[in-house]
């Protein structure tokens, strides 16, 4: 049987733009494993390795304005909005050189034999090495930031694992020519090209987590694929780690007196969070705690507004356009339900308008569970609340997201009722805001996109420094002659790492670091 064709598909018309590939077979998925996992020796210098990163960037950049027209041309997302996206993904690339360079993230830890201890210790040298190959699955609303050249990759690159990216059915050419320019930047830096590869096609996938020489896993994308992908990698003979990223209800909370202090401010500020993108934002705010009463009525009136005055946008798929729309029908039959604007499709019938519900906390039952679950697209929903107990059966339905958000009056923010409420946000998200919108998440050392399940399947966060932490294990050695040791854990520290010796941090001198031998 021939391999089905991949096409580019242009959401703003629905009609095909070009032929890019064919979908891959278990064949030639299983040959992009092996290539990869030929190339994990030649990612163990760190000094290559940072240079690659930069080369990719480079690369990028060079070959930008082309690959911004192809993602416009398959997401519709709009050039100014890719433009910066291409900006973070290069910059993103290169803080991870960065860290490579610094060596921070190989953990070197110490701590030297103590025979008078009690008891004795033995001498212990620990540091973490690269887990093997990657694979990525490329997320939708972000052709370039979390696809081929995004997050997972740079970060599982950075840590020294080749990676598997199965391409986003949404933008194979943007997947494409980010590959060919990752590949020339190996290239450029004399490393195999195949330390980065991409394949197309759900069954691609599904070969890709059950290959037994993939060590791990990272995805952005639904409920439902991410946990049947997760379900696989957890079932193979020798599981592996599945990073996923699947679903996010990001919820906010407005308090009494910060409703009365600036309604109109919130209103239009959440009005410009959950469209932007066209609301496909994975962390835009999908349920928003209203104080009952004037106050709250102005947040909603300038909410409505917002959202009057916003035009009808794309979204990136047919089959998205259709579980939005049948998705917003839905929770408008819901009883006691109202629709203060209705979300529906443009005058082209390819947008969506966007939409807004309102219900009274004290109405919801176990048949409003549909308002409870993210809808993607330019939707949120406003539940209105009289006291701090229904706001907190409100917030004990909602599951595991990336963020929350507590609006609070400039009075309130020293006060032991907003530190509960804070508190109460922590333990739902990874991320909580106050005074803020969570769209847009800053590529930052201190960052962290993640959180309890469903937002998540680990611990872990996919933006960030840290993020090369996931494809990592740690190994100690104990009593063992330096001659048989790495060079990460000799007492000399001839690579310039930062360490911890018998509990002390020890930093290394400015000019030591990655510009050292090769290293791990």
């Amino acid at each position: 049987m021939a391999a089905a064709p991949v096409w580019s598909v242009d959401p703003r018309t629905g009609k095909q733009r070009e032929r890019v590939a064919d979908e891959a077979t278990a064949a030639d998925v299983d040959a992009a494993v092996e290539a990869a996992h030929l190339a994990l020796p030649a990612l163990a210098d760190r000094v290559a390795r940072a240079a690659f990163l930069r080369a990719a960037a480079q690369r990028l950049e060079a070959d930008g304005e082309r690959i911004i027209a192809a993602a416009d041309a398959e997401s519709a997302l709009g050039l100014p909005r890719l433009t910066g996206e291409l900006g973070r993904t290069v910059g993103q690339l290169r803080a991870f050189a960065d860290e490579v360079e610094d060596g921070g993230h190989l953990d070197v830890i110490i701590d030297r034999a103590d025979p008078a201890g009690a008891p004795p210790r033995p001498d212990l040298r620990r540091y973490k090495l690269p887990i093997g190959v990657v694979a990525v699955y490329a997320a939708s609303n972000f052709p370039l930031a979390f696809s081929v050249p995004g997050g997972d990759t740079a970060s599982a690159l950075a840590a020294g694992c080749p990676v598997v990216v199965k391409a986003h059915p949404d933008h194979p050419a943007t997947s494409q020519l980010c590959a060919a320019a990752l590949r020339a930047a190996a290239a450029d830096t004399r490393l195999p090209e195949d330390v980065v590869s991409v394949v197309h096609g759900f069954e691609a996938g599904v070969e890709l987590v059950r290959h037994p020489r993939v060590s791990a896993a990272g995805f952005t994308g639904s409920v439902k694929g991410g946990r049947a992908l997760f379900d696989a990698a957890a079932a193979r003979p020798r599981p592996i780690p599945f990073h996923g990223e699947l679903g996010s209800l990001n919820p906010v909370v407005v308090t009494p007196a910060a409703a009365a202090e600036r309604a109109e401010q919130i209103g239009e500020g959440l009005g410009g969070s959950m469209t932007l993108g066209t609301g496909q934002f994975c962390v835009k705010p999908g349920l928003v705690l209203v104080p009952d009463g004037a106050d709250g009525d102005r947040l909603l009136a300038a909410l409505s507004g917002a959202l009057r005055a916003t035009a009808p946008g794309h979204l990136l798929d047919d089959r998205m356009r259709d579980a939005f729309l049948a998705g917003t029908a839905g929770r408008a039959r819901l009883a006691s339900v109202a629709t203060p604007v209705a979300a529906g499709t443009g005058e082209d019938e390819r947008t969506v308008r966007p939409g807004l519900f309102a219900v009274a906390a004290a109405d919801l039952g176990a048949e409003h569970e549909l308002l409870f679950e993210e809808c993607f697209g330019p939707v949120t929903v406003a539940v209105r609340y009289t006291d701090e107990a229904e706001a907190e059966a409100v917030l004990g339905r909602i599951e595991g997201s990336l963020t929350a958000t507590v609006h609070l009056a400039a009075d309130e923010a020293a006060g032991g009722g907003a530190a509960r409420l804070v508190a109460r946000l922590t333990a739902l998200a990874g991320r909580v805001l106050v005074n803020g919108w969570p769209t847009g998440v800053a590529v930052a050392p201190a960052q962290h996109h993640g959180g309890p399940y469903p937002a998540t399947t680990s611990t872990s966060t996919s933006v960030g420094a840290t993020a090369l932490e996931r494809w990592l294990r740690p190994v100690v050695f104990q009593d063992t002659p330096e001659a048989l040791l790495p060079p990460e854990l000799h007492d000399a520290n001839p690579l310039g790492l930062p360490r911890r010796i018998d509990g002390v941090r020890e930093q290394p001198a400015a000019d030591r670091g990655a510009r050292g031998p090769a290293a791990g």
